[in-house]
């Protein structure tokens, strides 16, 4: 609990610094408050989001966190805390749970050890003036021997009085060895800070690929707090110390020569490092068409007045992004309005470049491999330009790479292309060689990163479940075991090989799926009345013992973006069986919603397991027409199956509803 009072204790003086560590998107300031003693007593720094394995410990931490704010809740008198925690306690999920504390953590540890550097590097300078006093002290007491020496001397011929001299060379032989103790203490506390800036500087570094990392993976919906200000902060900090630590060493001279070589190293990295592409283009992008992106410098108030800095893009493909440090050689794509100026806003005390208005001409394609698609092949955005410092002699080259991108020319090829760039977001290596990816992942590994991309597109805190996850397992793998946990999905299965018996890749269906749902079925999804994955052999299993009438609302397994109702239905002969609606689409749904649809059917009564349907989707029916002004009769559409369609010999028929307006003509 020790670092939360410590924070606390700054909190009036930073409100600033600490609230933007703590917000709703990361971890609230009453969680850290309430739970302080509980957070810091645990071991967090291990955690990490590609560590699915350690998904059922971070669980546990989850279930204990939650059941310490329930029990402070319950103990709370304050009634707005008391319901805030409630609420807080039920939107956590354990990795991305873990990891936040663990970040927070972490920036606060950091912050600590650049506090502490600045103290030592007051330290240095504080005994630089002692030993400069000293030193002055020193001159002045050997100069009064000399005077004495020579001033006796010369008035008697006889040596001055071995007392006084005495007395003085005891005191200079005093100084002589403070002056010594002290420039020897200077110097390893010197060496001290440089040691300690190189570490401080390192977990800056760390910390700026870990932001950098989880910008990447916020394309697959992973949690990603975008706020690079305590980074600023922090790096001002580091090239704050590093300056100071510079002055205090050309003022001892030649000797400390290896320190000002390690400290002109570590300056030339943090400028060159505090290049950042705050705003990333879009990582789909299409010839001929506008786009933006942000750069933002973060020493940007170390610039030097004077000329403006001008920043280039350029277009690099894989081969040119693994040769940085290089020649590129020639320019792969020709790209319009590719420079910015950088500016510094006052208010937001951020310095930006905004390209605005960019643009891919055309593109120059390496020769591709086997069946190797244009949408597989990842480009990135170069940016570039030369900066000069304050209190730096020499300008610095910098430099930054956006992340990959797939360019198309063709709004068909998108799909794949995002594809793409989501097996490169979820499951590339931090610090790979550009752009490499595993040919293969865990179905673990791509189950998470479905559920993290379904959910932030959809925008629900209704996550996936195991019977999700096993539909899904079997429809990627064209298989009906009951354990998919170690095996393995290739990039082929995913978005190369169409599956089987369709026209279309597993990418393909399951984006069907999400754009459908993201546009018509968000709330119906997010209060649990879809039950959306399943396959026709659990569907049965479950339906089997239900009552007529009763349905369930299900993704269509073999049309892209198609939602349909299976319901219980009686035969001929007096027995049961299960029937398929023909899927509704996007377009079925924009002319009439899925609630006025279910409301038109008269087959369909319960929701599975036993919900009537007018209790549950009564909110989502359409309100009355009334007559028009002009005295019109209203028309409406209404859903009608058309039951001549029905195979009696197969379990499980196909219904074909048709739209039909108020007077019964087609």
């Amino acid at each position: 609990m020790a670092q939360w009072l410590q924070m606390a204790q700054i909190l009036p003086t930073q409100p600033d610094e600490v609230s933007s560590l703590y917000t709703l998107n990361t971890l609230p300031i009453e969680v850290r408050h309430y739970a302080a003693a509980w957070i810091e007593s645990q071991r967090w720094e291990d955690f990490a989001l590609e560590k699915l394995e350690q998904e059922s410990q971070a669980q546990v931490l989850l279930d204990q966190i939650i059941n310490v704010l329930q029990l402070l809740a319950q103990q709370n008198t304050n009634v707005v805390d008391r319901m805030k925690l409630m609420q807080i306690s039920r939107n956590m999920q354990p990795l991305q749970f873990a990891v936040i504390v663990r970040d927070i953590l972490s920036v606060w540890k950091y912050k600590q050890d650049v506090d502490h550097l600045e103290l030592k590097v007051l330290e240095v300078q504080e005994i630089r003036k002692q030993m400069h006093q000293l030193q002055e002290e020193l001159n002045w007491e050997r100069q009064n021997h000399e005077s004495l020496q020579q001033g006796s001397f010369q008035q008697n011929g006889m040596d001055p009085p071995n007392t006084e001299l005495q007395r003085l060379q005891k005191h200079i032989q005093q100084l002589e060895f403070k002056v010594n103790t002290m420039s020897t203490n200077h110097f390893q506390l010197l060496k001290d800070c440089v040691d300690c800036l190189d570490c401080c500087q390192t977990g800056f570094i760390s910390k700026l690929k870990a932001w950098r990392c989880e910008q990447h993976k916020a394309a697959i919906g992973l949690p990603f707090d975008d706020n690079l200000n305590p980074l600023q902060t922090w790096c001002e900090q580091l090239l704050a110390m590093n300056g100071k630590l510079r002055q205090e060493l050309m003022l001892i001279g030649d000797q400390t020569l290896d320190l000002q070589e390690r400290l002109r190293q570590l300056l030339q990295t943090v400028i060159e490092s505090s290049l950042v592409v705050d705003k990333q283009p879009p990582q789909v992008i299409k010839t001929q068409s506008k786009f933006s992106t942000t750069v933002r410098y973060l020493l940007g108030e170390k610039v030097a007045p004077g000329k403006p800095v001008v920043l280039k893009a350029q277009i690099v493909n894989e081969l040119q992004a693994r040769n940085l440090g290089g020649m590129l050689g020639e320019n792969v794509a020709e790209l319009i309005n590719n420079s910015a100026i950088l500016e510094h806003n006052t208010t937001s005390k951020s310095t930006c470049a905004t390209f605005r208005n960019m643009s891919i001409k055309k593109i120059k394609r390496a020769d591709r491999k086997g069946t190797e698609s244009v949408t597989e092949e990842k480009f990135a955005l170069l940016f570039s330009t030369e900066i000069n410092i304050t209190g730096c002699d020499t300008p610095y080259r910098i430099q930054m790479i956006s992340q990959p991108v797939v360019v198309i020319v063709h709004g068909s090829q998108d799909n794949s292309a995002v594809a793409t760039i989501i097996w490169d977001c979820a499951f590339s290596e931090p610090d790979r060689v550009p752009f490499m990816v595993p040919e293969r992942v865990s179905w673990r590994m791509m189950y998470n990163t479905l559920n993290s991309k379904f959910t932030s597109e959809v925008q629900t805190k209704h996550n996936l479940d195991q019977y999700h996850q096993h539909f899904l397992a079997q429809k990627i793998f064209n298989n009906c075991v009951d354990d998919f946990s170690n095996m393995m999905v290739s990039w082929f299965q995913f978005n190369k090989e169409v599956l089987p018996g369709r026209t279309f890749t597993f990418w393909q269906w399951f984006e069907g799926v999400i754009e459908l749902t993201k546009k018509h079925l968000r709330t119906y999804w997010s209060e649990g009345l879809i039950f959306g994955f399943i396959g026709k052999q659990h569907l049965h299993l479950i339906l089997q013992n239900s009552p007529n009438g009763t349905f369930l609302l299900r993704f269509s397994d073999s049309e892209i973006g198609g939602i349909t109702i299976a319901y219980v239905s009686a035969t001929e002969n007096g027995g049961q069986k299960i029937q398929n609606i023909q899927p509704f689409t996007k377009r079925d749904l924009e002319i009439r919603s899925l609630g006025d649809r279910i409301c038109d059917i008269d087959d369909i009564m319960y929701l599975y397991p036993a919900c009537p349907k007018h209790e549950v989707f009564k909110k989502y029916y359409s309100e009355p027409q009334v007559p028009t002004t002009a005295g019109y009769i209203p028309v409406s559409l209404q859903t009608k199956v058309d039951c001549s369609f029905i195979s009696v010999n197969s379990q499980s028929a196909f219904l074909i509803p048709c739209d039909i307006n108020s007077n019964g003509k087609n």
